[in-house]
């Protein structure tokens, strides 16, 4: 990444990570009408997981892998990511030598737009926060949609008060600090095994996590309307007393 391609963002970024590590600053997002479009639904990630399988496509998040830390919340929007791993030194020697601590959530927020969603790839670091309560409050006021977090979060009583959507692994008073380094910002990176790129969309609820990769973004935008439509159709049919032959007609019942 060239140091003149940040020039934009310099009065946001805090300088946490080298620039060298920011793979990217501009990248294709889906447009805001697909977005919206999706947000429209309900029950929305078990039926975009159907539909991906359909297309071959690995990209669903259980909600017992990836927790909703605020229930009853919903999210859409292009993923930005940053990956972490473990640092190098214990934390007493850090806090002895007054080390600078790697953690660069602030500066993956400054880099997005609003309705974001900053994905954490922290899977190696076990019960360790990479997100606590200031994290949480720098994000919601920079408008990220939500964070997606493969690894721990703190300060809970804040995510609750902030009433910011958070789904993560984990949940700890550990923090980050001495304990992990930034590695990169914007770059592919593995969440529960499924890949996320910078501009994928993420779709978040209370059954899980689905990653939609931006080049099939409108197709499946598409078969989730017809997968919905088909829905209600069979549910009315339901409801009015229809006999299963009509229904079947819609929707086999192997298709249920």
């Amino acid at each position: 990444m060239k140091v003149d391609e940040l020039n934009k963002y310099e009065k946001k970024l805090m300088g946490l990570i080298p620039p060298e590590r920011i793979q990217k600053v501009d990248f294709p997002r889906p447009p805001k009408e697909l977005v919206e479009a999706f947000k429209e639904f309900e029950g929305l990630t078990p039926t975009v997981s159907d539909v991906l399988d359909s297309l071959g496509i690995k990209g669903a998040i259980s909600a017992s892998r990836l927790k909703p830390v605020v229930k009853g919340k919903k999210i859409v929007g292009p993923a930005i990511t940053i990956r972490y791993i473990p640092e190098s030194i214990t934390p007493d020697y850090g806090y002895l030598q007054k080390e600078r601590a790697k953690l660069a959530d602030r500066d993956v927020y400054a880099l997005g737009e609003e309705g974001d969603v900053p994905v954490f790839d922290a899977k190696s670091l076990g019960d360790v926060s990479v997100q606590g309560g200031m994290s949480t409050l720098v994000a919601q006021k920079w408008g990220m949609a939500g964070n997606i977090v493969d690894g721990g979060v703190r300060d809970i009583d804040t995510i609750y008060k902030l009433d910011y959507p958070v789904w993560s692994t984990g949940q700890t008073p550990i923090t980050g600090k001495y304990r992990v380094e930034a590695m990169e910002i914007n770059g592919p990176i593995t969440i529960a095994d499924v890949r996320v790129n910078p501009g994928d969309l993420i779709i978040a609820d209370d059954s899980g996590v689905v990653v939609v990769p931006f080049e099939k973004i409108e197709v499946v935008l598409e078969k989730t309307k017809e997968a919905v439509k088909k829905e209600d159709e069979v549910l009315k049919l339901f409801e009015s007393g229809a006999s299963i032959e009509e229904i079947s007609k819609i929707l086999p019942p192997s298709k249920w």
